[in-house]
């Protein structure tokens, strides 16, 4: 294969990947998820199945339909949701959607509301229309008389969700409910009762934890043996069961939030106060890297000998808790964690005065989450913020747990087969790999490198202008806020009109997203997944080729990437999408370092950079932060089992 060169960093490589092969990879993709549709018996024999009930279904008023539906499920509570009555089924709800809401579902919606009622995760790509095959799962799984949960990832798409799909949930008698961060017992309880709620992840687990609060956190057998008792004061829960979910963006909650347990508890008054915390700050700042203190993979970091020499030395005269070798540890660690590896912009922002936290995965702001152990409050103390109160937990699980205890449950994402191992040992759930409806039409071009992050910046900031002044759409992805409003900087310098979204602008993310594919117009993002909204593009910008992408850094999981790329040449439209890296990007620094070490120093000055070597060491890099990931992830399992394990020595004084 001839080589050619292509202008990258401060001077040309040798791209050994010609230009064609790219796209022939994307297409190649495509069919070969249709070919594995068209090896699929069962799936096309359930499609025709379906397509057999439409003239009927054509043919019924409203209120024969919705007795056609009402009476399948009728069978479905006997025989489960075999594909014969589900095809009935589906065929029903889609004639009915076609009436109220003008939307008739795709085959391939068909077989991802199929794959929901068999307990699989549904993998959709970007634009193929989750949300609307979910109403296929949801009508059905709802009419057996089941409590559906459609799970989220926040409140605006939980919202915007329930208000599009109400008008065909309430054609067939169904009720609809939405919860909302700010509604209160009562009202959830109402929303709650509802046939079908949507809700987001984090406020249906914290719901449920109310409730194992207020049951004093016993069993539901024993609950139901006070209720035969006669003591009814613990029986008025929130939810009404754990019968079926759907989770939308289902990798992100039940793989990527699945790191850290979600925990209620109480705020008490902080004991050691900002003076403490002040202190430590002041300490940690005359600490030498490598000399007193060191920094492992995992933004773990620790005392050398020399630093409890030094920092012993530095505490000599404060007395207190700085006596204690075990307090002094502790406290200096976090404050070196504070100043070293949790860093404004990128890990978290001030918002009036208060750190919050921003998800690495989604690019959004966490208001409720903090960190544990005094690091919240030690990372307020080195922003100058109010220090907030320690907290008492009082109730806590992890999404492993809590989602395994739903009688029925499915998922939707763009991008599950590369953890489905995990998913499979952790949930019991298989992935089920959905075409598209049509083949895809995106192109990747070949990834430029370059040596400094600024060289990095500079290039893009160009390569944006180039191509939104052809009239395209450009979507530029970050890793983070900072890094969105660096390059959000270099464009207002070159006057270039451009709109930013990232966690400081959370709450407009719908509409920039939605114009986002507007003629030349320009969209700086931080991470894409789960935005849950389609980017639309203008008839212009189609003509031109269609929404360009350029990610500009890798993520530690190739899923991300996998999403932020699928945001191009949706429902078969054009579109294309490369990588602009720098080597000081955090994934090669920390998963590659020898590496970056040596393409810095000599491989990029004789071009000898290869474009199918760098994609194998992005692959690398890529899998040995997901294996780290995966152990955290096991970690908080088997430390959630401890705590189990614990609470059964723990008597209650109630009666």
């Amino acid at each position: 294969m001839a080589a050619r060169p292509v202008e990258i960093g401060d001077g040309p490589y040798l791209e050994r990947l010609d230009p064609p092969l790219a796209p022939v990879e994307e297409f190649l993709r495509g069919w070969s998820t249709h070919l594995a549709w068209l090896r699929d018996g069962r799936s096309r024999a359930f499609v025709k199945a379906t397509k057999s009930h439409e003239s009927l279904m054509r043919g019924l008023d409203d209120d024969q339909l919705r007795q056609t539906l009402l009476a399948t499920a009728a069978f479905m509570r006997r025989d489960g949701f075999r594909d014969k009555l589900l095809a009935r089924a589906f065929a029903g709800i889609r004639e009915a959607s076609h009436r109220v809401l003008g939307l008739r579902h795709y085959d391939v919606q068909l077989l991802a509301g199929r794959a929901l009622l068999n307990g699989k995760i549904a993998e959709m790509a970007t634009g193929e229309g989750k949300t609307l095959a979910a109403t296929l799962a949801a009508c059905t799984a709802a009419a057996t008389g089941a409590a559906v949960h459609v799970v989220t990832v926040n409140d605006y798409l939980s919202t915007r969700d329930a208000e599009e799909n109400a008008p065909l949930f309430s054609f067939f008698g169904l009720t609809v409910g939405n919860i909302k961060q700010d509604h209160d017992l009562s009202e959830r309880r109402v929303q709650y009762a509802c046939d079908i709620v949507y809700v987001s992840n984090k406020e249906l687990t914290f719901d449920y934890l109310k409730d194992q609060i207020s049951h004093g956190g016993v069993l539901h057998s024993h609950r139901k043996l006070r209720a035969l008792q006669g003591a009814t004061s613990h029986l008025h829960t929130i939810l009404r069961g754990l019968h079926v979910a759907i989770v939308d963006e289902a990798d992100s909650v039940l793989i990527d939030e699945a790191r850290t347990p979600l925990i209620i508890s109480e705020t008490l008054p902080d004991d050691l106060g900002l003076e403490t915390y002040s202190q430590a700050m002041d300490i940690a700042q005359n600490l030498e890297a490598s000399a007193h203190y060191l920094r492992g993979k995992d933004r773990d970091i620790w005392l050398t000998e020399a630093g409890h020499v030094k920092s012993a030395d530095l505490c000599r005269s404060l007395g207190g808790l700085w006596a204690s070798p075990l307090w002094r540890r502790e406290l200096l660690q976090k404050a070196l964690s504070a100043l070293h590896v949790f860093h404004r912009d990128q890990h978290y922002i001030l918002v009036d005065g208060k750190v919050q936290i921003v998800d690495e995965f989604t690019g959004r702001v966490m208001p409720d989450r903090t960190w544990e152990r005094g690091l919240h409050q030690m990372i307020e103390a080195k922003e100058g913020c109010e220090i907030s109160g320690q907290r008492k937990t009082l109730s806590q699980i992890t999404y492993q747990r809590f989602f395994g205890r739903y009688l029925l449950l499915g998922g939707m994402t763009g991008t599950a087969k590369e953890v489905e191992p995990e998913i499979k040992r952790v949930y019991n759930l298989s992935v089920s790999r959905i075409p598209t409806h049509r083949l895809s039409r995106r192109v990747r071009l070949p990834d430029r490198v370059y040596r400094t992050s600024e060289d990095r910046w500079q290039a893009v900031a160009t390569r944006v202008v180039e191509v939104s002044q052809l009239g395209r759409a450009v979507l530029v992805g970050t890793h983070s806020v900072e890094a969105s409003e660096t390059l959000a900087g270099l464009l207002e310098e070159r006057g270039v009109p451009h709109a930013v979204l990232n966690a400081r602008q959370d709450k407009d993310e719908a509409m920039a997203v939605a114009q986002a594919g507007e003629c030349a117009r320009i969209t700086v993002a931080t991470n894409m997944a789960g935005r849950g909204t389609d980017i639309k593009l203008a008839a212009e910008v189609e003509k031109l080729g269609g929404l360009h992408v350029i990610l500009t850094e890798f993520h530690e999981s190739a899923r991300v990437d996998r999403q932020l790329f699928g945001r191009s040449a949706r429902q078969g439209n054009p579109g294309t999408v490369e990588a602009m890296v720098s080597l000081e990007d955090d994934i090669f620094r920390r998963f590659v370092p020898v590496l970056v070490s040596i393409w810095s120093g000599c491989l990029l000055q004789k071009n000898l950079i290869f474009t199918r070597f760098f994609r194998w060491v992005v692959s690398y890099a890529q899998s040995k932060s997901e294996r780290e990931s995966r152990k955290v992830r096991l970690d908080t399992i088997k430390r959630d089992r401890k705590w189990l394990q614990a609470l059964g020595f723990v008597g209650t004084t109630k009666k």
